[in-house]
Formats: structure tokens, sequence, C-alpha cells
């Protein structure tokens, strides 16, 4: 039966395979690709647990006390035939040797499949045998996550079918869709170079890291969806619209049909789009303007150059330090990575971002922190790195040191006290006198600061006495003050990049830099979305910094527009009370 689900389109472009379900198991399990030479350990796994569980099982049964009820013989004999079950081993073993999921995943796929048997059985009695399949099941996966496994890449398979060419009949080399209650960003970096064609959460925002790491891995993504993990079943045929935000179940051939169309349709923009890599973005007045890279690992820099970016305006440094099970990246590490992203850039500028640790991007996503009640508003990123010196001064250190090999600003997150940005220059001074006593080389840094809080905003007269330049980052500015929360789709409709608030304070720090010469960029969201490129251009920014992606884009627009005549258009969509109604939006 053909149905849909909505959510929240977060990563444009059309998906088109076959549903992978994670997490299917009430029990919290890992989720990752083995390579082909790893089958053999990963079946080996698989035994040792089901052998444990089984003489587990028949100890129990052969030293059950006298008094015990007959009733729990039973049950026990009928764990011992589902474990010893061929459907249950078998097809386990298929998962790992056909689509290479761990020993855990394809625990639980199967389970999924099996599940949905007992589930269309007629006789009650046999359908409640679901539940002694879940418990034996889950037995199993307890003897399994007893042996530490390190999680590693994602497999480099590729399908060799075109989605826009796929057919319902088709079995072989069919891509993926991923179907999950949640997705951490160190989650989603798994599934970089994968098989996975698409994904849709049932949680989720437009902005939350998520949902940018989707749109960095140009995979199109809908979030949000509720209730899609429940409703999709392994296997089930999915689109996904990552420009409408609607997911399509079991879709019928002539659904199929059109959204292949659409797909072959997408494919030919974007390669009109790549024509032009190469053309400067300069406005049709003859104003040049800076389009920067956001990018997450050293890797990325190539996809920048690719794309024709002029600099790396945002390395998002965290990415480092995340999924280490609180092991942080030492000096050297830390110096190395910096010192590719700079050497990968061929001397144009990066901009490294210091630790941003908090709220939806924790350092660990296996520990969970109940003592905060709103992350958002704790201990995060230069809040966190000021209340620990020590991991400061290693960082910068690191990002000095890289500066010997190239062009390098420093950009500090999330500042709003003239004490933090006292604390923070005092740091940078002082890791600079023990790279001098230590003899090691190091370079100059430009130091500039994100205007991410209303507070920052409001003072950017006194940040501009301090800093050489200045980056607003509109996912957290529009949060801040509109008092969302990114991450929540229940409150996602009130996140509004264009509510008159927020775009007064993106439009009075843009004035103030330029009227004291000082550089500014917009490095959230709105710097890579076309509709909005115009209405930042009349603004007067001229530097904005965005997903590799995202770049082509957004180049369209900066060529096709006049900023001169946009001035006077900009202080009307700022002056009314809804500027997305003026602009057509």
């Amino acid at each position: 039966m053909t149905f849909s689900i909505h959510g929240l389109a977060v990563a444009r472009g059309i998906a088109i395979g076959r549903a992978v379900l994670v997490a299917s198991s009430r029990v919290d399990v890992a989720h990752y690709f083995i390579e082909p030479d790893q089958v053999k350990v990963e079946l080996s796994r698989l035994l040792k647990a089901r052998e444990a569980v089984q003489t587990e099982l028949k100890t129990l049964h052969d030293n059950l006390p006298k008094e015990a009820p007959p009733e729990l013989a039973a049950i026990l004999e009928v764990h011992i035939m589902l474990l010893e079950d061929e459907m249950l081993a078998d097809g386990v073993s298929s998962w790992v040797t056909d689509r290479l999921y761990n020993a855990e995943w394809a625990l639980t796929s199967q389970l999924d499949v099996v599940a949905r048997q007992f589930d269309e059985m007629d006789d009650p009695y046999l359908r409640e045998r679901k539940g002694d399949l879940e418990q034996v099941v889950e037995r199993m996966l307890r003897h399994i996550k007893g042996n530490p496994h390190v999680m590693p890449g994602p497999s480099s398979k590729k399908s060799a079918t075109r989605q826009q060419d796929l057919q319902l009949g088709d079995e072989m080399d069919v891509p993926l869709v991923l179907v999950a209650h949640d997705l951490s960003p160190a989650d989603m970096l798994q599934f970089k170079q994968s098989v996975f064609a698409g994904f849709v959460t049932d949680v989720g925002g437009k902005t939350s890291h998520t949902a940018i790491v989707a749109r960095s891995l140009d995979i199109p993504a809908v979030v949000g969806a509720r209730t899609a993990s429940q409703l999709v079943r392994q296997d089930d045929w999915i689109i996904i619209d990552g420009d409408a935000g609607v997911v399509i179940v079991n879709p019928s051939p002539i659904i199929l049909a059109e959204y292949g169309f659409k797909q072959r349709q997408a494919q030919v923009e974007r390669e009109r789009l790549s024509r032009l890599r190469h053309t400067p973005a300069v406005t049709l007045d003859g104003q040049r303007v800076d389009l920067l890279a956001n990018i997450e690992m050293p890797e990325d820099s190539p996809a920048a150059l690719d794309v024709g970016a002029v600099g790396v305006g945002l390395f998002r440094s965290e990415f480092l330090f995340m999924g280490r099970e609180g092991v942080l990246p030492d000096e050297e590490e830390q110096y190395e990575a910096y010192k590719r992203a700079v050497e990968g850039m061929k001397g144009l500028p990066v901009t490294i971002r210091t630790v941003d640790i908090g709220a939806d991007k924790p350092l660990d996503r296996t520990i969970k922190d109940e003592t905060h009640l709103n992350p958002a508003l704790g201990l995060r990123a230069i809040r966190w790195s000021l209340a620990d010196p020590a991991m400061f001064l290693t960082q910068l250190r690191a990002i000095l040191r890289a500066a010997a090999h190239g062009q390098v600003h420093l950009l500090i997150p999330m500042l709003a006290h003239a004490r933090e940005i006292q604390q923070t220059l005092a740091l940078l001074e002082k890791a600079r006198k023990q790279l001098d006593a230590r003899g090691v080389a190091f370079g100059p840094v430009r130091v500039g600061a994100m205007i991410e809080v209303p507070a920052a905003a409001l003072s950017v007269k006194m940040f501009l006495r301090y800093f050489d330049f200045l980056s607003i980052g509109t996912n957290d500015l529009i949060q801040y003050t509109l008092a969302i929360d990114r991450a929540d789709e229940l409150v996602a409709h009130l996140y509004d990049p264009l509510h008159p608030a927020v775009l007064r304070l993106v439009a009075d720090t843009i004035a103030e830099c330029r009227a004291q010469g000082k550089g500014v960029s917009v490095c959230g969201e709105m710097a890579g979305d076309p509709a909005l490129t115009r209405l930042l251009l009349g603004l007067g920014l001229r530097s904005f910094s965005m997903h590799p992606t995202q770049i082509l884009a957004v180049k369209q627009e900066v060529i096709r527009a006049d900023a001169s005549r946009l001035a006077a258009w900009a202080q009307e969509v700022l002056a009314s009370d809804e500027p997305a109604e003026l602009m057509g939006l």
C-alpha cells in the first residue's frame, strides 16, 4: 500500500531506494558497514553469541527447581527452539554476507523480518511468540556487546543502478535509504561515501547539525517525520523528496517513474551549474563577492576547491573531538589535521573555529548528561573551552603552528561578555609564549568572533574593538533570538530566518563592520540559501560561507544581481512586518 509521511525538507534532491531501519530493536546497538574481509569475524561473533545463549538457556532449563511452574520450562524450550530456528540463523548470516552489516545490525534487521511474520499469524498464541523472539535476540545482543568493538568507517560499496532507472521489481544493486529515529552528527559522518542515497529521521529541525551534515553530504534528507521509523518496514521501497519534505512509501510504478523524471531534471540543473565553477563571483555592477566553504574535516578541502571556493570560512574543529569516548585529540593530532586543511586549500585562507561542543553536538554520543536541563544555554562553545584552559591552550597552540603553513584565521564561537573576550585573547597570547619557549615555529593569525547570540549582535561596537573580523552564525542567532530549539521538530515551524528581529540584528552587524572597515561574513545556513542571496547582498554582505555543495547555486544568484539596486529594496524588506511575504517566499 502506498502512503506518504510529511516532515521537514532539509537537504534538496530526490532519493529512491529500499529502506534500512536503524535501531529497530529495543536494545541500543551500533550500526555500521563492515569490509568484505571482516565477514568471517562478524559471523564468528554471531555464532559465539548464539552458542553462549544456547548454553545459558539449557543450563537454566536443566537446573530449574522442582517447585518451578511447568510453564517456565515450556517458555525456555520455546526460546531454545527459536534460537535454533534456521530462518533466524540463515537470515542473519545473509545480512552480514550480502549487505555487509555488522553482527548487531544484522541481528536486529532479521528480527524485524521474522517478527513481521509473527504479526501476520492468525493464532493469537503464535502471534504472542514475537515477544519471546525479541527476548532471545536481546540475549544475543547483550553477549555480542560484551565484546568491545571499534566502529570502522562505512563501506565504499556503490550501487551500479542509477536511481532514476529503478523499477519496482529490481532486487540487485538497489540503493539504500536510511530510516531512523534520530542520527547524531558523528553518526552522519560515518555515512560519508556509503551506499546510502538519503535518510529520514523522526526528529530534528532544519538547522539541527544532523540536517547540516546531511546537506554537507549532498544527499536528500527529511527530518521531523515523527513516526517514520515505526511506519516504514525493512526493505520497503522509499522515495525521499528533499525539496517538498515528503517521504513516499511503497510507491506505485507511475509515481516511481515520475520521480525518476524529476531526478533526471535535477541532474541537468547540476550539470548546468557546474559550468560556473571557474566564473568569478562578481555582481552585474562589478562588486566582488567572496564565496567561502564550510568544512568539517581536512579531507573536505578538495571539494571546496572543486567548486571554486576562495577559501574556508568555517572549519568546524569540533568534529575532531567527537565520538572519541572522552579521549581528546592531543596537540600533534590537531596540528596535523589543521595543517592538512591549510595545505589542502593551496594558499587560500582557512578560518578555523575553536571547538564548539555542546547542545546538539555532544562530545560523546554514548554519554548522556541529564544534569543540564537546557544544554543550548549551558556550558558550550567558548564557555567550555574557558572552563578547561589546558585543553583550550592545546588547541590554540595547534592552530598557531598550522598558521606557519598558510593563511589562518582564528574564529571564537558564542562570545557574549567582554571578560570572555579578554580571557580568550590572554590565553591566545599565552599559547604564543609557550610555543616561543619550546622553540616551535608558528604563524600569524587574524582573530575573529562569531556573532551568535543577541547580546553579541547588540554589542558589536565593543566586539570590533577587539577583533579583526566578525562572522555571523545565523543558525544559533535565530534560535536564541526567537527562543526556539532548532533541533525540536515540534517548534520547527517557528524557526524563521526572515523574522524582522533576526534581519535587524544581521543588518546592523553588517553595517557596523562596513562602517569600521572590518571584514564580516555569514557562515550560517542563511548564507547557503539562494533565496536569501539577493537580500544579503542588498544589506551589504560581500562574504558568504557555506557548504561546498551550495556554492554554485549561490554564485548563480550573485552574478545575476545588481547589488547597487538591491540596497533600497533590502531596506524595504527590513522595514516590513512580514519580510517573507514581500520577498514572495
